[in-house]
Formats: structure tokens, sequence, C-alpha cells
């Protein structure tokens, strides 16, 4: 009888190594496509950042410099420190208004207007997702036009004039408006991931502790917040990450302007390369971006990994 079992382990051992073998060929186009648009540009990129070049001729090799350049550069210090807004306005307010609204769409408007609605809401919301950031940037740059915007003809008509702004040549304001026009980017994404948290959720515990006469703030306060909290650690995870390289936006609305008031790290290494063509330089900061950015990523695997085995 052993013998029999131990014949039929080592088959269907052999017939798995031969299945699993079957799929590497597959594979290898995937792995020369990353290897040649990720790997090798993003090697090349760490070479540049310990050299001094402006794009042509051949980079002269200058060790540690433009890192050391870095920590004393108060606008690349600054850049971070609006990235830290960027996460406020991209992570912390969409996900608090994200699961503001996925609740109410799920607990009430779905039960009394239909799935109809709830869907054409959820998608209205979801819009700004897939209309691409060039045009978003240019709708909203037309929108908050000092001379032309919508914003401040509206303000105008209706008697206050002295709150039109010009929201994206001012300094004061240049930050606040970008951070609006990324909370609107962004919130629809957490109302679709919220809501398919919400529907994998047991109800039957929100049903009776409405039979208990808890309210709709108390039951989405100690049940649904506890039940949505691995997609609420994965939205804050991802939504940072999105934030700490945020270009499009910018690029398209303020150029990082006006002076350095909106600038972030992505649109401060492409100054340096572009503008400036102070290659290596540039390279130095996206170097410093992309690490951050696998940190980041780490931990977004590690965490999903170990909500995979506690399931």
């Amino acid at each position: 009888m052993t013998a029999v079992t131990s014949e039929k382990t080592r088959k269907t051992g052999k017939k798995s190594s031969l299945s699993t073998g079957v799929y590497w060929p597959y594979m290898i186009p995937g792995l020369v496509a990353f290897t040649l648009i990720v790997i090798v540009p993003f090697i090349w990129n760490i070479y540049l950042s310990f050299t001094k070049w402006n794009g042509l001729g051949t980079p002269k090799w200058i060790g540690l410099e433009n890192y050391q350049k870095l920590m004393v550069d108060d606008t690349f210090w600054q850049s971070f420190l609006h990235s830290v807004v960027f996460i406020f306005s991209m992570a912390i307010v969409p996900t608090i208004l994200g699961l503001l609204i996925a609740a109410a769409l799920f607990d009430y408007i779905s039960p009394r207007f239909g799935n109809v609605t709830s869907a054409g809401a959820r998608a209205a919301f979801f819009l700004p997702q897939i209309i691409p950031i060039p045009i978003a940037g240019l709708l909203w740059t037309w929108m908050l036009s000092s001379q032309t915007g919508i914003v401040n003809k509206i303000l105008t008509d209706w008697g206050h004039p002295e709150w039109a702004q010009n929201w994206l040549g001012d300094a004061k304001w240049a930050m606040f408006s970008v951070t609006i026009v990324l909370i609107w980017i962004q919130v629809g994404y957490t109302i679709v991931i919220f809501m398919s948290g919400l529907a994998r959720a047991d109800q039957s515990v929100h049903e009776a502790a409405a039979i208990d006469g808890a309210s709709w703030f108390q039951r989405f306060r100690i049940i649904t917040l506890n039940q949505l909290a691995p997609e609420i650690a994965v939205v804050l995870l991802t939504t940072t990450v999105a934030a700490l390289k945020v270009f499009a936006p910018v690029y398209v609305m303020t150029q990082g302007g006006p002076g350095t008031a909106t600038t972030v790290p992505a649109y401060y290494s492409y100054f340096n390369f572009i503008q400036t063509s102070k290659v290596g330089y540039g390279a130095a900061i996206a170097t410093v971006l992309a690490l951050l950015l696998i940190v980041m990523s780490l931990i977004i695997f590690r965490y999903q990994n170990k909500q995979g085995e506690n399931r």
C-alpha cells in the first residue's frame, strides 16, 4: 500500500512540476518588456544621479555631489512638504468622504430609490477617474481663470465680487485650488472600493443593531468602520502612493507655480531634467522619490499578504 501511494505521489509531483514549467515561456515576453521599460531605465537613472550631465556628450561622474546638494536644497524639501498637503487631499479627505458617501448610497439611496439610482450616483462620482488628466486639468484651469473663469463669474453674479480670486496665479490660493481638484478626482475611487466592501459585509449585524435602537451614525461608527478596516487601510496606502508621485495635475494647471508654491518632487525632477538640463540632479530627485515609492509599495504588499493569511 505504501509503495503504491509513494508511486502515485511521485507521478503526481512530476506532473505538477511539468505543468508549472509549461507557463514559463508565456512569461518571457512580459519579463523582457518589464526589463527594457522599467529595470534598465531605473538602473540608468540611478547611474545618472551620480553624474553631471546636460543631456549631451558623456556624463561626468561626480559621486554623491547631487545628493549633497539635495540635502541643502530648500525647493526639494518644500516639494516634499507639498506632497504632505497632497496626501491630505488625495488620501485623508477622499477616504473620509468616500466612507460617508458609500455608506449613504448603500444604506439610504439604494434601499429607497433602487440600485439603478445608486449605481448612477456611483458612476457620476467615479467619472473624474476616467477623464484624462490633461483634459480635466484644462477644464479646471478654465473654470478657475481669474478673468474668464466660471467660478469668479458665479461669485460676482451672487453679489460677492470681493470673493473672486486669482485662484491659480496667487501663491495663497494656488495650493488650495489644486487640492480641491485632487479631491474631486480621487473621491470616486474610494467610493467604489468602499461600496464593494459594504457588499461583502455581514448585514445581519446592522439589522440586529437597528432593532436594538442604534442610530445610523452609531452603526456606521461602530460596525461599518470595523467591517471596512481592510479596505480603509488599502485605500489609504494606495492613495498616499498616488499623492507622492502626483505630476500631471500640477503640470497642467500651475507648472509648479506661482514660483514654487505648488512644486512637487515629480515636477521638480522634470523641471531639472527638461527645463534646466540638469539631468544628473533631476535623476537624483527621481531616485529618492522612487526609493520612497518602493518602500510604500512593499508596505502595501506586506499588508495585503497579511490580510490574505488572516482570512
